[in-house]
């Protein structure tokens, strides 16, 4: 399965914005604090996740040689 980059990003982000957005309407209201939160949480997120490289796929380790008859 391969995601790209932008998605793995797309996703974290929408994670870090929704698990703030769920704290912060906890009591009924979100102040501005709070949707500053939200806001640093998404670009935190967005930024971070995009910013690490995918690594790269494992190599298949090398078929050892046959034993040398002498």
């Amino acid at each position: 399965m391969k995601v790209s980059r932008y998605w793995k990003a797309i996703v974290a982000a929408v994670v870090a914005g929704a698990g703030t957005a769920g704290t912060a309407v906890q009591d009924g209201t979100v102040t501005a604090g709070e949707a500053a939160a939200i806001v640093l949480a998404v670009l935190g997120g967005l930024g971070f996740t995009w910013a690490v490289p995918n690594r790269p796929p494992a190599r298949p380790e090398p078929a050892s040689e046959p034993p040398r008859v002498l």
